[in-house]
């Protein structure tokens, strides 16, 4: 579905999300035209399904970083992720294998944040079983994904 001028495109997108079409045809080495009918096919097509700012979570104040493990009643896992994907300081929810149905990643303030989440989020009818671990540093945090 894409090939190596995409891989390359995609590569100067993610590390510069506004980098305009003109330095990423000199980047990449081929023609403005062709640049943007790439990028519009990738947009088209989803590969490319959008654009964003990176922020540093703790200089704007979300200095606590959660990972939480679910066990959910048998036939509410949806109905749940549902509720739980609702609270503004979740960034993931994730069906996973192993011992829990779901994780969730979530950031919060400070710890009566984390409280409240815990207490009032977490809690909801149809949780059986969760796990809060805090994140104590973190080694790599990357959204971008190397295609091949």
């Amino acid at each position: 579905m894409i090939d190596e001028t995409d891989r390359k495109i995609i590569q100067v997108l993610q590390e510069d999300g506004r980098a305009s079409l003109r330095k990423i045809s000199e980047i990449v080495g081929v023609a403005l035209g062709t640049v943007s009918n790439r990028v519009n096919r990738l947009e088209d097509t989803g590969i490319i399904t959008g654009y964003s700012v990176r922020l540093d979570p703790e200089k704007i104040g979300w200095n606590l970083n959660v990972v939480i493990g679910l066990r959910i009643q048998k036939g509410r896992l949806i109905e749940i992720q549902e509720k739980i994907s609702g609270d503004h300081r979740v960034s993931g929810v994730y069906d996973v294998t192993g011992d829990y149905d779901s994780m969730i990643i979530a950031r919060a303030r400070d710890r009566d944040d984390l409280d409240d989440l815990i207490k009032n989020v977490m809690s909801i009818d149809g949780i059986e079983r969760s796990l809060t671990q805090l994140v104590l540093n973190t080694v790599k945090e990357t959204m971008t994904v190397a295609p091949e």
